[in-house]
């Protein structure tokens, strides 16, 4: 099987224009994270993921703002890629989209434009 790599994405602006505090980006990411393994737990690929614990492979990318991410989700859902948006509660704002583990050949085209969160 391919390498697995888990992708998540993460609104830059909530950072640099909202003000909030890196512990709680690094919250949203996990989050996400934790919560679209949940979700597709049963699945092949997220099974074989799970076994390598010790060398799991996370690429973490930003996009500038919300605009930005919701437009990520629709294209994801109308490739039928797994993933979750992560709606942070009770602000109902959208923060994160946490990919199941992929193939990076299955779902890098997606995600090529976005650069890694600095």
């Amino acid at each position: 099987m391919a390498a697995l790599v888990q992708y998540v994405v993460l609104r830059r602006d909530l950072q640099s224009n909202l003000g909030w505090p890196l512990g709680a980006l690094v919250a949203q990411a996990c989050h996400a994270s934790s919560a679209v393994i949940h979700l597709h737990y049963q699945q092949p690929q997220t099974q074989a993921y799970l076994q390598e614990l010790d060398t799991m492979h996370k690429v973490v990318l930003e996009v500038p703002d919300e605009v930005t991410l919701t437009r990520l989700a629709e294209t994801l859902g109308e490739a039928n890629i797994d993933h979750k948006l992560w709606i942070e509660q009770p602000e109902n704002i959208p923060t994160c989209i946490a990919l199941r583990p992929y193939p990076k050949e299955e779902v890098h085209r997606y995600l090529k434009k976005f650069k890694l969160l600095k």
